[in-house]
């Protein structure tokens, strides 16, 4: 199964083109014809079945002859975390956490974050490539970058921790967290969370957690913790 992607297809269309980009992708690169059936999704949960009735190199046009709307989770897992160093990592966690099951991403700017500069941008196309990869239908949603004290004077619901590597008293996130209920957990740079933004965390509601015996590194105990809710949800 090939999967497209484009947001701005809707239930009630019945047909649809392609820009120039995608079109030469599906004629010249995936040698797709009249005729030809594909499979699109608009990133909102609905998956389009379409035939291509325009093998247009450059306006590739199809009719969209069914669609099925995909049930949402059961819970919302939000991970707010701060952007590496590398920018290569960052993305290997856009996409990795995409293909996991991750519902939204922050990035958060703290007091020890090395980049504090994003582009939103090459994130949304490392994102749009990744439900493609794993035939999902929802693409997460991708905040704009804030700090960190901004992101804790925003409401949040549901089960709520930081993710820090301060000896003092942390339990397993493994223990804490509860198949069908959302979940917010902050993960922070490579420098770690300061003193004090442990402290505005925890006096905001956060719980202390760990990933596990380990020191793992931002992007790593990004994808552990995306990995631990999915399996606490999945089993």
């Amino acid at each position: 199964m090939q999967l497209f992607y484009n947001p701005n297809i809707k239930s009630e269309d019945t047909a649809f083109t392609f820009d120039s980009n995608e079109s030469k992708h599906i004629i010249k690169v995936l040698r797709k014809k009249t005729g030809d059936e594909l499979w699109i999704t608009n990133g909102e949960g609905i998956l389009f079945e379409a035939k291509i009735v325009d093998d247009n190199i450059k306006k590739c046009a199809v009719e969209l002859i069914s669609s099925k709307k995909t049930h949402p989770k059961s819970h919302w897992l939000h991970m707010a975390v701060a952007p590496t160093k590398m920018n290569d990592r960052f993305e290997w966690f856009l996409e990795k956490a995409t293909e996991i099951g991750v519902d939204e991403i922050t990035p958060i700017i703290c007091d020890r974050s090395e980049r504090k500069v994003i582009k939103l941008d090459r994130m949304y196309r490392v994102l749009e490539s990744a439900i493609k990869q794993s035939l999902q239908t929802f693409l997460p949603k991708l905040n704009e970058p804030i700090t960190l004290k901004e992101f804790l004077d925003q409401p949040v619901s549901g089960l709520q921790f930081i993710a820090h590597c301060e000896e003092s008293e942390r339990h397993e996130l493994k223990r804490r967290v509860a198949a069908d209920k959302d979940v917010t957990i902050l993960i922070g740079p490579e420098g770690d969370f300061s003193p004090e933004e442990i402290r505005k965390a925890m006096d905001n509601g956060y719980a202390p957690v760990a990933m596990g015996k380990t020191r793992l590194r931002t992007e790593t105990a990004a994808i552990v913790a995306c990995t631990i809710v999915a399996s606490i949800n999945n089993g």
